[in-house]
This record gives structure tokens, C-alpha cells and sequence, in this order.
């Protein structure tokens, strides 16, 4: 029986087709699942390279990049393949940042794998799509992080809910700016 926040559970759960890749990017987190969908795809041979994203945070000693990468070489994906961006703050911030790495190392991301928080891949493919070059193409490959949130018990929890519902007004409140900016020019 359907319920009247489907729609909900459409728009901020989904994810894509993957195909061969350019990269893999993390959008900042510290939540393991992450780097662990991230290194099974780089085993796969989906793409040579694994971008972390994300500075210092109180949920990790170092840096969510740094965490990230531990648990990616615990995993035997090789140093060399995890490229690196330890200064992000916020989503954004992981695009651009994450962009900027890419470019200096010579990678033009013509097509480019997600591995992000299922409840936040809405907000993260968004802004992703908003930063990177309009040519890149996104997949996304979205994971249940530690918390436990899930299309089918997001709506069974206050916790939960909450994880939710502040991702979907994130997309409201990063995108406001940009809808009128763009719409303005067209």
C-alpha cells in the first residue's frame, strides 16, 4: 500500500547503471560503507581511481579523507589509486575541491561513479552535476551507512526521519540561489 511520502522516498533514494569510469568519488563522511562500495567497484575494474573528500570533522581523528583512505587500503585498494582532498567542509565544498584534484592530475572526468550516503545521493548528484563540467556524466552507486537509513525505514524512526528531511531541505536551501542564477540566463 503506498504511502503519501513516496514521492519522497523516490526523489531522495535512487541510484544508476554503472559503467566503466573515470573515478569513483566519495562525497566527506565518516562512514566506512562508503569506502567499501567505493574499493568493491575499484576492484570490479570500474575505474582506476578512488577521490575521498573531506577535512577534519569531530566524528574522525584526522580528516574524513584520511579516514577514508585507511579503511580503502585495509581493503587493498593501493596508495596510489586513492587520490587525495582533505580540505572540504560541506558538499560543495567536495565538488569543487574534489574537481579542482582531478584537473591537477591531469584527469578530465568525463564519467564519474558517486559512492555517497543513500539519503544524501539526491543532494550529492545535484551538486556534483552543478560544479563539474555539463559534459560529465554521473553515476550513482549509493550505500546504507552506519546509521541504518533506508528507503523502506526512513519513515519508521525519528532519527531517521530526520536524516531525511534535513537532506531534503539541503537540496532546497543549496539550490535556491542557483535555480534563480541560472534560470535568469536562459
Amino acid at each position: 500500500m503506498p504511502f503519501p511520502f513516496d514521492c519522497i522516498s523516490d526523489f531522495m533514494f535512487f541510484e544508476t547503471e554503472l559503467a566503466q569510469s573515470d573515478v569513483i568519488l566519495i562525497p566527506g563522511a565518516s562512514h566506512p560503507q562508503l569506502m567499501e562500495r567505493a574499493s568493491m567497484l575499484y576492484h570490479q575494474g570500474i575505474a582506476p581511481f578512488i577521490l575521498p573528500s573531506g577535512g577534519s570533522t569531530p566524528h574522525v581523528e584526522t580528516t574524513e579523507w584520511d579516514y577514508l583512505r585507511k579503511v580503502g587500503m585495509s581493503l587493498g585498494v593501493p596508495s596510489e589509486s586513492i587520490l587525495k582532498e582533505d580540505k572540504a567542509t560541506n558538499t560543495f565544498e567536495n565538488a569543487r575541491l574534489s574537481l579542482e584534484v582531478l584537473q591537477q592530475q591531469g584527469i578530465c572526468p568525463r564519467r564519474v561513479v558517486l559512492a555517497c550516503k543513500n539519503y544524501h545521493a539526491r543532494r550529492a548528484l545535484l551538486t556534483y552535476q552543478f560544479v563539474f563540467p555539463r559534459e560529465t556524466v554521473f553515476y550513482v552507486s549509493p550505500v546504507i551507512d552506519k546509521t541504518g537509513t533506508s528507503k523502506d525505514n526512513w519513515f519508521k524512526d525519528e532519527v531517521k526521519i530526520n536524516y531525511v528531511m534535513n537532506e531534503l531541505e539541503k537540496v532546497g536551501k543549496y539550490f535556491r540561489s542557483a535555480i534563480h542564477v541560472l534560470g535568469s540566463n536562459s
